[in-house]
């Protein structure tokens, strides 16, 4: 999972297309304020990625499955 802090999106939408889960959306859309709160804790908390990295092996497998972040998440960054 990446977070993306919401005071240093300047909103182009770039990201959304290149995101292989289809999982980031505008924070317009509805009900979107409690990801973009989440985004700022952890953007705020976990290291900035500085270069591109492989996905995790299990990347395809997780993509889709119902309710993994209440089954699935750490706060740890990986």
């Amino acid at each position: 999972m990446l977070v993306i802090h919401p005071d240093e999106c300047i909103d182009c939408g770039v990201c959304e297309p290149e995101c292989p889960a289809d999982a980031i959306r505008p924070d317009t859309e509805a009900k979107m304020d409690c990801w973009v709160a989440f985004n700022h804790k952890y953007a705020e908390l976990w290291p900035v990625i500085v270069e591109a990295k492989e996905p995790l092996p299990t990347a395809d497998k997780m993509d889709g499955v119902p309710r993994k972040l209440d089954a699935h998440f750490s706060d740890k960054a990986v």
